[in-house]
């Protein structure tokens, strides 16, 4: 190992080179107020991290916070479960909602519920809506079908309404109403019920092109009216076909005869006499006709 001169010298000046007598040490690291300061927000920042941490946990454990979802919300293969009362306070988009088998599907609101039905242009094509005093549908046509086959039972249209059942019951008091025309292949009354039909202001006028059948197996048939009653044949007759007819408060005409005078408070044998105008009234009979003598009663009709 060789040394330069110049190093050699350079050595021996650096090591005899005097030292400062007042030297000052500055030691290393945060010592008082600042050190305080560092431990209390280290503390402070330990106490907030349990806070938060405490909180979290809790919140886990009230919403109900599993694997499959969070509280009544359960995600499943199938789509979304929930369980017990739900409340959405925005607009909910599903394509199929379905109850449990075991209990029913429950919709209620505060004010009302409407379900809307669009089209893929968004237009709005049908409308159901609940409210607290009437259910009202505005669509195209309204239908109601039987659980059971799906038979159509009610359907309503722009153009007609339609109802499919058996048997169509009106418990009013006052019956049912109709402003216009009726169409129907059969009235039938209750079983020990009497069918009634009325016009209290106004003509009843029933037609058929193939002809109008009334019956009563059970009982007797009536027809009343206040003004005149009209039975008209246009093109073929009017057949009476019963054990006995019977027409009650006929006027009974007199005819002046000495012979019959004394025998009209025993007269039991009438003879029917019809008047030109079509009016029907009574004679006594006697040994030929007597409504000659007795055509008096037609001047009065």
């Amino acid at each position: 190992f060789q040394m330069t001169r110049e190093q050699y010298i350079l050595a021996t000046q650096q090591t005899n080179l005097p030292r400062a007598e007042n030297a000052q040490l500055y030691p290393v690291g945060i010592y008082g107020w600042r050190k305080r300061c560092l431990y209390f927000f280290v503390l402070l920042l330990l106490v907030t991290m349990i806070v938060n941490l405490a909180m979290t946990i809790w919140i886990l454990k009230v919403m109900n916070f599993t694997v499959d979802g969070m509280g009544n919300l359960r995600v499943t293969k199938k789509g979304i479960r929930l369980e017990g009362i739900s409340e959405f306070l925005l607009p909910l988009y599903v394509k199929e909602i379905h109850s449990r088998k075991d209990s029913p599907l429950v919709l209620q609101s505060d004010r009302n519920v409407t379900v809307n039905a669009r089209n893929h242009m968004g237009q709005l094509t049908g409308q159901l809506t609940i409210g607290a005093d009437a259910v009202e549908a505005q669509c195209k046509r309204f239908e109601v079908r039987g659980s059971e086959d799906g038979r159509v039972l009610f359907s309503a249209d722009e153009d007609e309404i339609t109802i499919g059942a058996e048997k169509l019951k009106v418990t009013g008091t006052e019956g049912a109403v109709f402003g216009h025309s009726v169409e129907t292949p059969h009235i039938r009354a209750e079983p020990s019920q009497d069918l009634r039909l009325e016009s209290p202001t106004r003509s009843l006028i029933m037609e058929a092109p193939r002809g109008v059948q009334v019956s009563a197996a059970a009982g007797d048939f009536k027809a009343t009216c206040r003004k005149e009653l009209h039975l008209q044949s246009t093109e073929g007759e009017i057949f009476l076909n019963a054990d006995t007819i019977r027409l009650g408060n006929l006027p009974t005409g007199s005819f002046s005869s000495s012979s019959s005078s004394s025998s009209n408070s025993r007269q039991t044998v009438y003879e029917l006499c019809v008047c030109p105008n079509g009016k029907l009234y009574l004679s006594p009979a006697g040994v030929g006709s007597t409504c000659q003598s007795s055509s008096n009663t037609c001047l009065w009709s």
